[in-house]
């Protein structure tokens, strides 16, 4: 079985140079990395962790429920 679950990434603030990822669907799963392409990386391994773990215990895995997109407006 796959599932797709949405992650949010958020570069650090001004001045920092890392990045952090979350999955809205499964709290606590989340990664950082110093790069984009590092927290990508990070974040898939989490995911499969965070689901093993959840599975290894007996608990539910949540359904993927979450969507985002980017909405462009003049400011």
């Amino acid at each position: 079985m796959t599932r797709e679950y949405t992650v949010i990434y958020e570069r650090g603030g001004e001045g920092e140079e890392n990045w952090g990822a979350f999955v809205p669907d499964l709290p606590g799963c989340v990664s950082t990395g110093d790069t984009l392409e590092e927290v990508q990386q990070g974040i898939r391994e989490a995911l499969e962790l965070h689901i093993a773990g959840l599975v290894a215990e007996g608990l539910p895995v949540p359904e993927p429920g979450t969507e985002a997109e980017k909405v462009r407006i003049a400011a």
